[in-house]
């Protein structure tokens, strides 16, 4: 079901829960959004659509993937990037990293380690910061 986009940046800031298998539909939920706002969105996290738990979705060139509980697990190469969102007007200044390692469950409930480069991990950890309340 496509969701309306969360604005307020005092429910935005705060951490979200872990996600459970009983949690899966949001993930559902989420990619409804992410197509309806495809045009202006790379990337969401479940906050961004009012529910507080660790699930985000990043469209990875032709493919849409829903990230249960991701943590990244490493990081190198910093650099500075301008980013925009959705619940927020403008765009900001933060520090990205070119390459990460980001440990997650996908659909099935399946653990996965995978490690990510340029403009995908940098959405990987917008998302993220999403997660952690931290707002760009």
């Amino acid at each position: 079901m496509v969701k309306p986009i969360m604005r307020d940046v005092l429910f935005l800031g705060q951490k979200s829960e872990l996600a459970t298998r009983q949690d899966l539909s949001i993930g559902t939920d989420l990619s409804d959004t992410l197509k309806a706002n495809r045009e202006r969105c790379v990337g969401m996290a479940a906050n961004m659509i009012g529910v507080k738990k660790r699930i985000i979705i990043v469209n990875m060139d032709s493919l849409d993937v829903v990230m249960y509980n991701p943590v990244i697990v490493h990081k190198s190469e910093p650099y500075e990037a301008e980013e925009g969102c959705l619940s927020l007007d403008g765009v900001r200044k933060t520090t990205r990293y070119q390459h990460i390692v980001v440990e997650y469950f996908d659909s099935a409930w399946k653990k996965h380690n995978k490690k990510f480069s340029g403009w995908t991990a940098q959405i990987i950890q917008h998302e993220v910061d999403h997660l952690d309340g931290i707002i760009i």
